[in-house]
């Protein structure tokens, strides 16, 4: 038999039994190596029912969140941020973090080398970058979708159309019903990725409206990616503004052999054709962050067009200056702690962390098509760390925090769940979850 049934991890009984009844705070009696970890002496009851959560946090495989704790010097470096004054008292980043801003209590140069750092990582021409730390993904492409709704709205004379696909992420139907934009949806492959043809047929439709596209770059439940350069040859002629939402794809794609498919410029260089206008990338996702935000940027000239519309109806002068953002007060501490995330040794450790998750998601995969072919597993392609297949028992998506959905499958719906490997699982894990698999097969 395989490699991954003969080990003896945590069968799938054992795993069962130990969520069982477990309610708001699963735990596992047994840590997966074995270990039944001492509670900490907590004094709040809530914390105590909070103990065994550390404990457990390798086992999540069905959300794209990575559990690993950041390294010491992580730790380190916020003990230094404390001590000048971040996280004790009230800062706040409040404003454009390239404009002179009247609080001193800010981080905003912290902001802009995020900015510096991922932009040149999307390959953004280093004259043309523009961006902020969000609260979160969907706070980032709240600002993608207003500002290119701004600029297209502007210029026109008219409200644009927003085009994405039914695999883009749930919050980009709230944010086109907040912003009261006319949702067209487009097509798309059998492995999720946006559809040129149909993106072409249904542009023409609409001939005489400004486009505001969604890209989405590794979509919530297939894991699949749009193409750029597909999109961009539908918009010949047209006026449009895109968007990509790489929540998490934009975490590890830079640090791999695919990272083309996610540049700015289409042939890296300053000098390349322009293949979108904004990206919203999730921090708390590849990244490890401990904290939900997002990184947003755009290229300037945008941003520019944005703003000088923006100026005309909004101007809160108290704050002396325009700031460009839906948001007022922003988090100053989080752009101070994420630009550990941003230095050469972070991108070293993010190389090695992409490189991982790709070979796992491979060995995964390659398992589960030879030995639970019933379960019809899916990987949209390469690039791409999450499997779907028919969805296994409750008992499996419990113990495994498993998203599941009901999805179109030789003709019929049917519910699915997924995998999507990030670096705090580790080959024992995937062989634990693997070894499930099996024992539920048998029993």
């Amino acid at each position: 038999m395989d490699a991954f049934h003969r080990r003896g991890f945590l069968g799938l009984t054992a795993t069962a039994a130990a969520l069982a009844g477990a309610g708001c705070y699963p735990r596992h009696g047994n840590g997966p190596a074995g270990r039944s970890p001492a509670a900490p002496d907590l004094a709040d009851p809530r914390l105590r029912a909070m103990a065994g959560l550390p404990q457990q946090k390798q086992l999540m495989l069905g959300y794209p969140v990575n559990m690993a704790t950041p390294p010491p010097e992580f730790f380190a470096w916020r003990r230094e941020l404390e001590a000048v004054g971040l996280g004790q008292f009230a800062f706040n980043n409040v404003g454009d973090p390239y404009q002179h801003s009247h609080i001193a209590f800010n981080t905003h140069m912290f902001e802009r080398e995020l900015v510096r750092r991922f932009g040149a990582l999307y390959r953004f021409a280093a004259h043309d970058t523009w961006g902020f730390l969000s609260n979160s993904g969907t706070d980032s492409n709240m600002h993608g979708l207003y500002m290119g709704r701004t600029i297209l709205s502007g210029h026109a004379g008219i409200e644009p159309n927003i085009y994405f696909t039914k695999e883009a992420h749930y919050s980009i139907q709230i944010l086109a019903d907040l912003l009261g934009l006319q949702r067209i949806d487009v097509g798309t492959h059998s492995d999720g990725r946006m559809s040129a043809e149909s993106l072409a047929q249904r542009l023409s439709e609409y001939p005489n409206q400004p486009a505001l596209v969604v890209a989405t770059i590794g979509t919530t439940f297939k894991g699949a990616v749009d193409s750029l350069d597909e999109i961009q040859a539908a918009l010949v002629g047209r006026t449009a503004y895109v968007h990509v939402d790489a929540a998490l794809f934009g975490g590890y794609l830079p640090h791999t052999p695919f990272a083309a498919r996610l540049w700015q410029r289409k042939d890296g260089s300053s000098s390349g054709a322009p293949r979108y206008d904004s990206i919203a990338v999730s921090c708390h996702k590849f990244f490890g962050f401990p904290s939900p935000a997002g990184l947003f940027i755009s290229t300037h000239a945008a941003f520019a067009q944005f703003h000088e519309l923006f100026s005309q109806v909004h101007d809160p002068e108290y704050l002396q200056q325009v700031p460009g953002t839906i948001t007022c007060s922003r988090d100053a501490v989080k752009p101070a702690e994420f630009v550990f995330f941003s230095t050469d040794r972070a991108f070293a450790r993010q190389r090695d962390d992409a490189e991982q998750i790709l070979r796992d998601t491979s060995y995964v995969y390659d398992q589960m098509q030879t030995h639970f072919p019933e379960l019809s597993p899916v990987r949209a392609s390469p690039l791409s760390n999450t499997i779907y297949f028919r969805q296994p028992s409750e008992e499996i998506v419990d113990a495994y925090t498993l998203a599941t959905m009901t999805i179109a499958h030789e003709g019929k719906r049917e519910p699915h769940a997924h995998v999507i490997v990030m670096p705090h699982a580790t080959r024992e894990i995937l062989d634990n979850f693997l070894t499930d698999l099996e024992h539920e097969r048998a029993g």
